[in-house]
């Protein structure tokens, strides 16, 4: 999975990808910071790996994990290649989801390239740009298919689909929110549009709010992601990258202090895989212990071949125990005397936390 973190500049994006990468990608108080995006590995947290990892002393400890890509402050005009323009449009081309930070804070010390807080404005100036470039991008594809329209009529209903698209988004309104069946889905999608992609949209406060009430800004932030069908979270981007610098046992205790039950890195990710409905399930043994994550509604070989695709081409079952079972058994081989252990076939949907043993041959 591969997440752009975007938004204005200075609005905490850089510091909340140096917190949750500890990549540590420059930030500073001024505008286009960041020139070439920066690009951080994060493993996944998954306290059932730690369990298991217990039980098996295993050579190999393998999380899945999360690519970030911190991309530069967009402004007004950057479809058209102010700032540092479409450079950097593309790459968020290039990402799964959209994480969109936005400023939910008073800081006088701390410049806005539009000279106030304002969320919901901020959120529709990127929007708006992203959805200019869409419209660039959709009225070229559908300048090619009025050419070659006459001789496929498949090419003319596509064109008729484009058009109501383009419609959608000359409201302002981003593509993601088009009602569209699942061929249609397709259709668009094979256009590669920036606001067809998922977002989070995430309020970053300051440190003297965490623990109370949303403010004014957040509240408005999160009305607006509810309008978008937008995923949206609340995290202290400053406290986040002091809690990185920290062990994971001074990580525990200082959450408690801040009354805060979760990283903000383990709220992104939760809602990260909400949002796109994914879901992990484990493998487990002396030589690896190991997450795979897939989607939800991922049947048993398509699971198998995310390990290996002759696991799914010679797939014979997958041997599945839930992971609660192993862990309250100990073994599998208790799980298999007490008739635990199903031997599932290729119609098997997976559900989250399965221990698997795949059986196949080629």
């Amino acid at each position: 999975m591969k997440l752009g973190v975007i938004g204005l500049p200075n609005v905490g994006k850089s510091t909340l990808f140096n917190a949750i990468t500890q990549a540590g990608a420059q930030a500073a108080n001024y505008p286009f910071c960041t020139i070439e995006p920066n690009v951080g590995m994060v493993a996944v947290p998954d306290k059932r790996l730690d369990v298991l990892a217990d039980m098996y002393h295993p050579e190999k400890y393998t999380p899945t994990t999360i690519e970030f890509v911190d991309i530069a402050g967009l402004v007004k005009g950057a479809s058209r290649g102010e700032g540092l323009g479409n450079k950097f449009l593309s790459h968020i081309r290039e990402v799964d989801a959209v994480v969109h930070v936005i400023r939910c804070f008073e800081d006088s010390n701390v410049v806005h390239v539009d000279g106030s807080i304002d969320p919901v404005r901020d959120a529709e100036t990127v929007n708006l740009e992203l959805i200019f470039a869409d419209m660039d991008t959709l009225q070229r594809r559908i300048d090619k298919n009025v050419r070659l329209a006459k001789a496929d009529k498949k090419l003319a209903a596509e064109g008729e689909l484009l058009g109501r698209l383009y419609a959608h988004l000359e409201k302002g309104l981003p593509a993601r929110t088009f009602e569209a069946d699942a061929e249609e889905k397709a259709v668009i999608a094979s256009c590669f549009l920036l606001t067809d992609k998922p977002v989070i949209y995430v309020a970053n406060i300051a440190e003297d709010d965490i623990g109370g009430e949303p403010n004014a800004f957040v509240k408005a932030l999160y009305a607006q992601a509810q309008k978008e069908g937008a995923g949206c979270l609340t995290i202290c981007a400053r406290i986040e990258e002091e809690i990185s610098e920290l062990e994971p046992e001074e990580k525990a205790e200082y959450l408690q202090e801040l009354g805060i039950e979760e990283s903000g890195l383990d709220k992104l990710i939760s809602t990260c895989y909400d949002l796109l409905g994914l879901m992990s399930f484990l493998t487990a043994g002396p030589k690896e212990v190991r997450a795979w994550t897939i989607e939800k509604g991922t049947k048993a070989p398509q699971a198998a071949g995310k390990i290996h695709t002759d696991f799914e081409r010679g797939f014979i079952r997958a041997e599945v125990v839930s992971y609660a079972d192993l862990v309250a058994n100990g073994s599998m081989t208790a799980c298999k005397d007490k008739g635990l252990i199903r031997s599932e076939g290729k119609d098997y949907v997976m559900q989250d936390g399965d221990v698997v043993v795949f059986r196949f041959n080629v």
